[in-house]
């Protein structure tokens, strides 16, 4: 009698790649969920109750009295990141598009209306204030904006050519990029936890702050590139299997840390602001 095959050798590569995309998936929402979710209470709600001068406990510089169009600017990429944190992951789960395309068309629409106002709403910071990182952080930061706003045009365009395969893969990268304000957060406190604060300085100009400028969006454009062709590939069993190794690691990561912020940072944020 022949021994059972191994787990592993018992499904296709293809399934992994689709079960890990579904953990990452379903972990970037938790983990995006609670971010937005402490979005809303601590930076919307400072705002509401007219002390958005609290942004700047967490990051100095976001809130200026005397620069009107640049605080306008940032507010709105608040309230659209909260959006497209909550509303990401839901239109790319294929059940969803299958059993409710309606809903799927019209949160589709205005996931890709608050890409365009978070991305164009941190351009008008950037441009009207300036980061507190500086020149390398401006680029960055404006680079990221644009593809931000590129991808949603794309996305959007190819949804209403009907060019479905084209619409997915863009909307893979909008969702990439959609969440790089979140990982940048992440990506800090893990650093500051395992790396005690190396390379940063306060005013975000030492070596480890100038490369998240841009590390914070495009290693996940990578990562979306290697899931669109290894996806687009069924017959590359490699390349199928090393994406999916690859995805399940993030989403171990990801779990791991969505615990620490949430513990450490996002649900007392919001629990501050629910006690006044």
């Amino acid at each position: 009698m022949a021994a059972a095959a191994p787990p592993s050798a018992a499904l296709p590569a293809s399934a992994w790649l689709r079960w890990s995309g579904t953990a990452l998936a379903a972990t970037a929402w938790l983990s995006a969920a609670l971010f937005g979710a402490y979005i809303v209470f601590f930076h919307v709600g400072a705002a509401a109750l007219g002390r958005p001068a609290e942004w700047n406990s967490v990051l100095p510089g976001l809130f200026a009295a005397e620069a009107r169009l640049a605080t306008a600017g940032i507010a709105a990429h608040f309230v659209a990141g909260a959006i497209l944190l909550l509303l990401g992951p839901i239109q790319l789960i294929g059940a969803v598009r299958r059993a409710a395309p309606a809903f799927h068309r019209w949160t589709g629409r205005l996931y890709v209306a608050s890409a365009l106002v978070a991305g164009l709403g941190g351009l008008a910071f950037i441009l009207a204030k300036g980061t507190i990182g500086g020149p390398v952080m401006d680029i960055g930061f404006g680079l990221y904006g644009a593809l931000v706003v590129a991808a949603a045009i794309e996305t959007y365009r190819h949804a209403r050519a009907r060019r479905l395969e084209r619409h997915r893969a863009w909307a893979i990268r909008l969702f990439a990029l959609a969440i790089g304000s979140w990982l940048y957060r992440m990506a800090y406190g893990l650093w500051f936890a395992i790396g005690d604060s190396a390379g940063h300085a306060s005013d975000f100009r030492g070596p480890f702050d100038l490369v998240m400028d841009f590390a914070f969006y495009l290693p996940n454009l990578a990562v979306a590139e290697l899931f669109i062709r290894a996806r687009a590939a069924p017959a590359r069993r490699t390349l199928q299997t090393a994406s999916a190794g690859l995805l399940a690691a993030a989403a171990a990561l990801l779990a791991l840390a969505t615990w620490e912020f949430a513990r450490l940072a996002w649900l007392p944020g919001i629990a501050h602001r629910l006690g006044g």
